[in-house]
């Protein structure tokens, strides 16, 4: 593992995780098998792509550790793998807890710029009446 941004831990293959979430059609491939193991002839079926096309993202997925085939008679179905999408998942959470905290101490930042203003505004009211 090598460190990320703000001393994480990167686990060694998520570069190949984000390269094959970064096309729409394998993305497109993991939701269908989200639902259960498909055929490369199931997986082409909604797509305008040949199956060699459709291979060929499989093996980009495959090669990410994303989906997995296995030889059943002539069928090779093929199945999500979903442990490097938890590994991004839990690098992702990394940085979604570091903006929610800055998100944080920004909205204390304006809540209390705010509360100056209001007393600002009562001070200038109140000093107004005065005179």
């Amino acid at each position: 593992m090598q460190l990320g941004g703000y001393g994480q831990s990167v686990p060694e293959h998520l570069d190949a995780t984000f390269a094959a979430l970064a096309d729409p059609t394998r993305r497109a491939i993991l939701a269908r098998l989200a639902s259960g193991e498909a055929s490369v002839t199931e997986l082409a079926a909604p797509f305008a792509l040949s199956q060699p096309a459709i291979s060929k993202h499989l093996k980009v997925l495959e090669r990410a550790g994303l989906v997995s085939r296995r030889r059943e008679a002539q069928r090779r179905p093929c199945r999500l793998e979903a442990q490097p999408l938890a590994e991004a998942t839990a690098w992702l959470e990394g940085y979604r807890q570091f903006w929610e905290g800055s998100f944080q101490r920004l909205d204390a930042l304006l809540d209390e710029l705010k509360t100056e203003q209001t007393m600002e505004t009562k001070r200038g009211r109140a000093k107004g009446a005065k005179r």
